[in-house]
C-alpha cells in the first residue's frame, strides 16, 4: 500500500526528554537552592515509566494517564533526592516538566517537511493535554495528537496503533511507524505498519546502551528526522 501517514514516538525520538530535564531541573536548582543532580534524577525518574505501564496494560490497575503516573512516581524520588523543601503547587510544576521539553535540533523543520507530502501524528503513551502543550511549547506542527488515553492502551498492545489507524481513516499498510526504539517498531510492523528506525544515541546520555543502532531490517533507517524526510523524497 502507499503510505499516507507517518506516526511517531515522541519520547526519545522527537524531543529530548533527559536533556530537558536536566536543563530545567538546573535552573530550579539555582532558583530554589537545591543541590539535585538532575541526570541522575531523570534517569530515576525514567526508570519507573515501563514498570507503571506494566501494571496499566496488565490490568493491576485501573487506567491512569502519563501525567498521574509521573506524578506517583515524583513522588518516590523525592526523599532520595532532597526535594522536600518543595510545596505541591512546586512538585506539580516539576512534574509538568515532560510538558515542556526540548525537540532534538533536525526534529520541527524534519516534521515539516515530512508533512508536506504525509499527515504526521504523535503517537505516543503521553496523554493528549500533555502532547497538546509540548508540541506548543516546542514547535511540533503536528496534523493530529493521538495520545494514548484516546484508546486507552498504552504501546506496545495493538490496539494503541490499530486505534490511530483508525481515527486517520487509514489500513496500518498506509501508515509508518517512525521510532527510536526497535520495540516500538517491532510491535507496529507485526499489525502490518511500515516502519522508520532515526537513531537517537544520546536519548539516555553518553552511557547509552540500547537503541544505537537497528536490530531488523525496518522499511527505513536514517540518522534523524531531516534524513528521513530526505530519504523519503520530501
Amino acid at each position: 500500500m502507499e503510505i499516507r501517514a507517518l506516526t511517531f514516538d515522541v519520547f526519545g525520538t522527537v524531543v529530548d526528554w533527559r536533556g530537558s530535564i536536566i536543563a530545567e531541573g538546573s535552573r530550579l536548582n539555582r532558583e530554589k537552592g537545591l543541590n539535585v543532580d538532575w541526570g541522575a534524577f531523570a534517569d530515576a525518574w525514567r526508570a519507573y515509566y515501563q514498570p507503571s505501564l506494566s501494571e496499566v496494560r496488565d490490568g493491576l490497575r485501573p487506567w491512569a494517564n502519563l501525567d498521574q503516573l509521573h506524578r506517583e512516581n515524583l513522588a518516590k524520588l523525592v526523599p532520595t533526592f532532597g526535594l522536600g523543601s518543595l510545596d505541591e503547587g512546586e512538585l506539580e510544576h516539576l512534574n509538568r516538566f515532560w510538558h515542556r521539553l526540548h525537540p532534538w535540533p533536525d526534529a520541527v523543520s524534519g516534521i515539516a517537511r515530512l508533512k508536506k507530502r504525509y499527515i504526521v501524528a504523535a503517537l505516543s503513551n503521553g496523554n493528549v493535554a500533555l502532547l497538546v502543550n509540548m508540541a506548543r511549547h516546542a514547535g511540533l506542527p503536528w496534523d493530529a495528537i493521538l495520545g494514548a488515553d484516546i484508546s486507552g492502551h498504552y504501546k506496545p498492545q495493538p490496539q494503541a496503533y490499530l486505534t490511530a489507524a483508525r481515527l486517520l481513516s487509514l489500513q496500518p499498510g498506509e501508515c509508518m511507524m517512525v521510532a527510536a526504539h526497535n520495540s516500538d517498531l517491532d510491535a507496529a510492523r507485526q499489525l502490518g505498519f511500515a516502519t522508520a528506525f532515526v537513531c537517537r544515541p544520546m536519548e539516555y546520555g553518553r552511557g547509552q546502551t540500547q537503541d544505537l543502532a537497528p536490530t531488523q531490517e525496518w522499511t527505513h533507517v536514517a540518522a534523524d528526522l531531516v534524513d528521513l524526510a530526505t530519504k523519503l523524497g520530501c
